[in-house]
């Protein structure tokens, strides 16, 4: 199989596994840094690399946008367009269907473009073919995600809509050639809203067309994060085993390891790059803005519990500094911690899988971050 995922420790739902490809490995549960326009904002490919990553995520809807999919195939994909080794995922478009409000139909949906106000049409078989032309690893299908709160009707038409799609999107990927290296992957993506019968519904739908993995869409779009947990047990509770599940647009330190308490193994979210880009910081005492008075002439570290941070060798002082006087350096720097932050939670989360003391993690990063 070119696509292989395996459970290698169990705490409760929690679990460990490992993603195998013909690229290479990928541990779960794992982060994967967003990198929307073929880019993690500030951020090289070989950056990324040093930090650990294995895998990072594109735009379809941005790509195809700018600089246009058939442009990156000419320059052999993603891969050797960034020069990056690892894993990419690209998503679908279907949030952009969410903060963009195209028009949507039964065909597809209706997007203005953000850059030049051209007008673009994407349907789950052309966004297929989108993601084909970039090489993605793995591809996600077109869904609509509604914002909650929703009506039920809203909820009810996005997931048979989802559904729908799901159903054109599996045989267009199917009937595309194959990848030269055998790689072959797509996600389909749960939908439901806040229901867990439609959660459970939605998630049977689409184990019955099959796919290599499975999406956990339509969640941190609004509600608050205690009533995202029980439709994202009663998803995980029907999902296959064998098979890794992907809360996607997550990443706020205790939704992170709530999730993996019940049973995610992956996720993104732009979450640490935007905060870089407005001076914050994630640390092990909280998040911390950098430009407040008080760090000033705070010679101290940013966080002492994390001491392979790449801003360990500077002060906060030296870095709200660099901030007032908007130096560009900075936003980089304060990057690499929130994602090496990340990833080191996320390390944390397989030991405790592994040691069985998941829960108490949660209980330790929810009195930080609750």
């Amino acid at each position: 199989m070119s696509f292989k995922f395996e459970v290698t420790a169990t705490s409760g739902r929690a679990r460990v596994g490992r993603i195998t490809t013909p690229r290479g490995t990928i541990e779960t549960p794992v982060f994967m840094p967003v990198g929307t326009r073929a880019a993690v904002q500030t951020l090289t490919s070989h950056d990324v690399t040093d930090l650990g990553a294995e895998i990072i995520l594109g735009n379809t809807y941005h790509l195809m946008l700018r600089p246009g999919a058939d442009l990156v195939a000419e320059m052999g994909g993603l891969h050797e367009f960034m020069q990056w080794t690892g894993h990419v995922l690209t998503d679908s478009g279907g949030y952009q269907i969410f903060s963009l409000e195209p028009k949507v139909d039964d065909e597809g949906a209706l997007f203005k473009s953000t850059y030049d106000g051209s007008m673009h049409k994407l349907t789950p078989e052309s966004a297929v073919d989108v993601q084909t032309n970039l090489g993605s690893d793995i591809q996600m299908v077109l869904d609509v995600c509604p914002p909650l709160p929703s009506p039920d009707r809203v909820i009810l038409d996005a997931m048979a809509t989802t559904h729908a799609w799901a159903e054109r999107a599996r045989s267009a990927f199917l009937d595309r050639p194959e990848r030269s290296d055998g790689m072959r992957a797509q996600f389909g993506i749960v939908q439901g809203g806040l229901d867990r019968s439609l959660r459970e519904q939605s998630a049977a739908f689409l184990m019955d067309i099959g796919f290599e993995g499975y999406g956990i869409g339509g969640l941190s779009v609004g509600e608050k994060r205690t009533e995202m947990l029980d439709p994202l047990r009663a998803t995980t509770d029907v999902l296959p085993v064998d098979q890794p599940r992907y809360l996607m647009g997550v990443g706020d330190p205790l939704s992170i390891v709530e999730g993996i308490a019940n049973g995610v193994d992956m996720f993104d979210c732009v979450l640490p790059t935007r905060l870089a880009r407005h001076g914050t910081v994630l640390t092990t005492a909280g998040r911390i803005n950098l430009e407040a008075a008080r760090y000033a002439r705070d010679p101290g570290p940013v966080d002492p519990d994390l001491p392979e941070s790449p801003l360990a060798p500077w002060s906060r002082a030296y870095l709200r500094h660099l901030l007032k006087v908007h130096e560009p350096s900075v936003q980089r720097l304060l990057t690499l911690h929130n994602i090496a932050f990340l990833f080191r939670l996320v390390d944390e989360a397989r030991d405790a899988v592994r040691e069985g003391t998941i829960d108490q993690l949660v209980d330790r990063v929810g009195q930080v971050w609750s």
